[in-house]
C-alpha cells in the first residue's frame, strides 16, 4: 500500500515531521516562547492526523509478519552502499521502514502521546526553544524505532531516543535530575551495547542476494530463479533475519537450539528488558520518573517502556523462535516476579510519582507474561496491554503533574479530601485509577484478561499467581485513592483549583478512550488480529521444528 506527499511516503513524514518542527524551532527566537509552544504542537496535532490517516487506510487483514508483503506502506531506499570493502565485500544498508498490526498501534500510541504531552509542557518556562526541540528530536527517535525494519536503522533510531531523554532529565527534571539521567543513561546504554553484539553476529549470518536494481531477493527466491547476475552479500534486514533459509550454513548463528544462539538472545533480552523495564533491570525507572518533569515521565511511561516489549516481538521472538521456546517459562517468571514485586514496592510508596512508576513495573509484567504465552490469546493481549499502559498510564502521570503544578508536593500523606475541592479533577483520577486495577468495563480489564487467558493456556500455577497479583493493585490503588481524595481536606489546601480548559484537553481525550476501548475494544484489537495470529504461528511453528531438530 503506497500513499505518499510531496514524493515522500506516509512514514517519512510522520517520523521525521518533529525533525522538519525541530529545526523550525531552531530558527524562532528563544523570547518567543509562545510561538515556540505553539510550533510544536502544531508539528505534534500533524502527527495525530497522520496516524489517523494510517489507521483509516490500514488493512485489516493482511497478515505476514515476516514478509515485506505483509507489510503496509512501505518505502525502501538505498542508504548506505559500499561496494568493496575489505574481506567481508560489499555493505548494502537500506532505509527500509513499514507496518503491520504490531506496529501500527504503537505508531498510533507515539502520536497520541507526544501530542497530549506537548500540551503538558505548556508550564516549562526553563530553555523553553531547547526544551521543544529536544522534546522533538525525542519524538522522531520513538517513532522511527516502531516503523523501522532495517535492524541497522532500528539501532540508529534506538539510540536517537537516549541523548534527548538524557538532556531531558538531566536539565529540567527535580533535585536529584543528574543522578537519575546518568542512570538512565548508563543501563539503557548497557542494553544497546549488547543489542549491538547481537546484531553484529546476525549481519553476518544472513546471507541475502542484490540484484543489478539494488533489489533484495532471499536465498530461496534467487535459487528459485537462477543466481546468475545476482551479488551475494550480508543484510541487516529483519525480515531476511527471520527466515531460517538466509543463514549461511556455517555462520555463528545458523542452525536451532545451539549455544551462540541462546547467547544472542539474551544479549538481545536483556537490551530489551531493561527498556521494558523487567525485574531485575528495574531500577532506573522510579528515579527517572521522580526526577523527570511531568511530560517527560508521560513520555518516558507512555512510549519508552513499549519500546522494550516491541523489540522482543518484533526482533526476538521471529528470528530465534528456538531460544524463545526454550526461555518461554523464565520469561514468564520473570513477568510475574516484575507484577508481584512492582505491586508490593508500589503499596509502600509514600511519593504519588514512585507509586505509579512501581505500578508501571507491575503492569509491563502483564505483557510479558503475555507475550511468553506464545499464543494468539497472550500476544494479542500483550500487545493491547502495551497500548493501554500508554493511555493509563499517561493520565496517572499527567494527574501527579496537575496536583504538583498547585501543591508542590507528592506527597501522598499530605492529602486528603480533594473529591470536594477538585470534582473534576477527582473524577478523572477515578477513571484512571480503576482502570489501572482493571475494572471491568474500562480497557485495562480487556487486555489483563486477554493476557493472562492466553498465559493460562500455557503456564498455569505462574497465571494463577499473576491473577491473585489483581488483588495487591486493587489494595495499593484504593489505599492512594482513599488518602488523596477522601476524608477531611487540610486547611492548606483549601484554595485549591479544579483542573483547567488546558488540563482537560490533556486528559478527557485519554479518559474517553479508555473508556471506549473497555466497552468496545474492536477498534484496536481488529488492527493487531491477523499480525498476532501470524507471529503466534510462525513461533510455534519454528519452535515445534527446533524440538525436533529440524531447521
Amino acid at each position: 500500500m503506497e500513499f505518499s506527499f510531496l514524493g515522500i511516503g506516509i512514514l517519512s513524514w510522520i517520523t521525521f515531521l518533529p525533525i522538519v518542527g525541530m529545526v523550525i524551532v531552531l530558527m524562532m527566537p528563544k523570547d518567543q516562547r509562545d510561538a515556540i509552544r505553539w510550533a510544536s504542537l502544531t508539528i505534534t496535532a500533524l502527527q495525530v492526523v497522520l496516524a489517523f490517516i494510517l489507521w483509516q487506510n490500514f488493512d485489516k487483514g493482511l497478515a505476514g509478519i515476516n514478509t515485506i508483503s505483509g507489510m503496509q506502506f512501505v518505502e525502501k531506499a538505498s542508504w548506505i552502499d559500499i561496494k568493496s570493502v575489505a574481506w567481508f565485500g560489499r555493505v548494502h544498508i537500506e532505509y527500509l521502514v513499514g507496518i503491520d498490526g504490531l506496529s501500527v498501534t504503537m505508531v498510533m500510541l507515539t502520536a497520541l502521546i507526544s501530542f497530549v504531552a506537548t500540551i503538558s509542557s505548556w508550564n516549562i518556562e526553563k530553555s523553553v526553544k531547547g526544551y521543544f526541540a529536544l522534546f522533538l528530536l525525542l519524538d522522531t527517535g520513538m517513532m522511527g524505532v516502531f516503523v523501522s525494519l532495517d535492524f541497522f536503522l532500528f539501532y540508529v533510531f534506538w539510540e536517537v531516543m537516549l541523548l534527548p531523554m538524557y538532556f531531558l532529565i538531566g536539565v529540567w527534571g527535580g533535585p536529584r535530575r543528574e543522578y537519575a539521567a546518568i542512570k538512565f543513561f548508563l543501563y539503557t546504554l548497557f542494553g544497546s551495547v549488547l543489542m549491538l553484539l547481537a546484531m553484529i553476529a546476525l549481519y553476518f549470518s544472513v546471507n541475502v542476494y542484490i540484484d543489478a536494481n539494488g533489489s533484495i531477493l532471499s536465498v530461496a527466491q534467487a535459487m528459485a530463479q537462477g543466481t546468475e547476475g545476482l551479488e551475494k552479500i550480508y543484510t541487516f534486514n529483519i525480515l531476511a533475519m527471520m527466515d531460517p533459509g538466509n543463514f549461511a550454513p556455517d555462520s555463528l548463528l545458523a542452525g536451532v537450539n545451539t549455544a551462540w544462539r541462546y547467547i544472542a538472545y539474551v544479549g538481545l533480552f536483556v537490551g530489551f528488558a531493561i527498556k521494558i523495564p523487567s525485574f531485575p533491570f528495574h531500577t532506573w525507572l522510579p528515579d527517572a520518573h521522580v526526577e523527570a518533569p511531568t511530560p517527560i515521565s508521560v513520555i518516558l511511561a507512555g512510549v519508552l517502556l513499549k519500546m522494550g516489549t516491541y523489540g522482543l516481538l518484533r526482533i526476538s521472538f521471529p528470528i530465534f523462535p528456538d531460544a524463545m521456546h526454550h526461555y518461554a517459562w523464565g520469561l514468564a517468571l520473570l513477568g510475574v516476579i516484575s507484577m508481584v514485586y512492582g505491586a508490593l514496592v508500589a503499596m509502600a510508596q509514600t511519593d504519588f510519582k514512585k507509586l505509579i512508576a512501581y505500578s508501571s513495573v507491575s503492569h509491563m509484567g502483564v505483557v510479558t507474561l503475555g507475550m511468553a504465552s506464545m499464543n494468539t490469546q497472550g500476544m494479542t493481549g500483550a500487545v493491547f496491554q502495551m497500548f493501554n499502559h500508554g493511555t493509563i498510564t499517561a493520565m496517572l502521570f499527567l494527574i501527579v503533574g496537575v496536583i504538583y503544578d498547585r501543591a508542590h508536593t507528592r506527597g501522598l500523606n499530605d492529602f486528603g479530601g480533594l473529591m470536594n475541592q477538585m470534582p473534576k479533577y477527582s473524577a478523572i483520577m477515578v477513571v484512571a485509577f480503576f482502570a489501572a486495577l482493571g475494572l471491568p468495563g474500562l480497557s485495562g480489564f480487556v487486555s489483563e484478561a486477554f493476557s493472562l487467558i492466553g498465559a493460562f493456556q500455557t503456564f498455569q500455577t505462574l497465571t494463577i499467581i499473576a491473577a491473585i497479583t489483581i488483588v495487591l493493585t486493587a489494595g495499593y490503588m484504593l489505599w492512594t485513592l482513599q488518602r488523596v481524595f477522601l476524608g477531611s481536606i487540610p486547611e492548606k489546601w483549601k484554595n485549591l483549583t479544579d483542573v483547567n480548559n488546558r488540563e482537560l484537553i490533556m486528559l478527557v481525550p485519554l479518559a474517553v478512550i479508555v473508556i471506549f476501548l473497555g466497552i468496545y475494544p474492536s477498534p484496536v484489537l481488529d488492527l493487531m488480529n491477523s499480525s498476532m495470529n501470524h507471529l503466534a504461528g510462525l513461533v510455534q511453528e519454528a519452535s515445534t521444528a527446533a524440538m525436533l531438530g529440524v531447521r
